[in-house]
C-alpha cells in the first residue's frame, strides 16, 4: 500500500493535474519511504531475500526522490538537472527490470506491478533526458496505473489471508492457494 499510494500520488502530478505538493512529499518520506523500509526489515526477519530487496530498495527510492527535490536548498549541493535526473531513473529502471526476473515465479498481479513499474522508469527517464513533457504526462498516466496495481495487490493479500480463501485473485502460481 506504501509503494501504491505514494506512487499514484507523484503521478497524479506526472500526468499534469497537480504541481508537486506537501502531500506527495509527505507520503514519499513517511509510507513511500520508512514504512517500506520497516516491511523490508520485516521480511529479512522471515528469510524473504525478495521482500527486503524489494521493499528497502523502494523505501529508500522514495527518500532519495524527496532528497533531489530539497537537498539544493541548502545553497551547499547542486540541483539535479533534467539529464541527471533522467540517468538517476534510468538506473532504477535497470534495477526494477532485474527485479521483474524475479517475480517470474510469483503471481501474475506482482509481474504485472513490476513490469509496469520497469516501464514508468524508462518512461520518466527518457522523457526527463529528452525534456518530453507530453512522454512524462503519458508516463504519469502508466504510473497511475502501476501504483493502482499494487494496491491491488496489497489488499489481495491482506483479504485472501485473512479470510483463507482467495477474494480477490491474483494468479497464483500453480501449488498455491491464493
Amino acid at each position: 500500500m506504501g509503494f501504491g499510494m505514494t506512487t499514484i500520488l507523484l503521478n497524479i502530478h506526472n500526468a499534469g493535474f497537480f504541481p508537486v505538493m506537501s502531500a506527495i512529499v509527505a507520503m514519499g518520506i513517511f509510507y513511500g519511504g520508512m514504512a517500506q523500509v520497516i516491511a523490508g526489515i520485516l521480511e529479512f526477519k522471515k528469510g524473504n531475500t525478495f521482500g527486503v530487496t524489494a521493499f528497502t530498495s523502494y523505501g529508500f527510492f522514495w527518500l532519495t526522490l524527496v532528497g533531489i527535490w530539497y537537498l539544493p536548498s541548502n545553497d551547499h549541493v547542486a540541483a539535479t538537472d533534467g539529464v541527471f535526473l533522467g540517468i538517476y531513473l534510468a538506473l532504477w529502471g535497470v534495477f526494477t527490470l532485474f527485479m521483474f526476473f524475479g517475480t517470474l515465479k510469483g503471481n501474475r498481479v506482482l509481474q504485472f506491478v513490476f513490469a509496469s513499474l520497469t516501464v514508468l522508469f524508462f518512461m520518466l527517464a527518457i522523457g526527463n533526458i529528452t525534456g518530453n513533457k507530453g512522454l512524462l504526462n503519458i508516463a504519469g498516466f502508466e504510473g497511475i496505473v502501476c501504483g493502482a496495481s499494487a494496491i491491488y495487490l496489497a489488499m489481495a493479500e491482506v483479504l485472501n489471508e485473512q479470510f483463507g480463501r482467495t477474494v480477490l485473485p491474483i494468479g497464483a502460481p500453480k501449488g498455491q492457494a491464493h
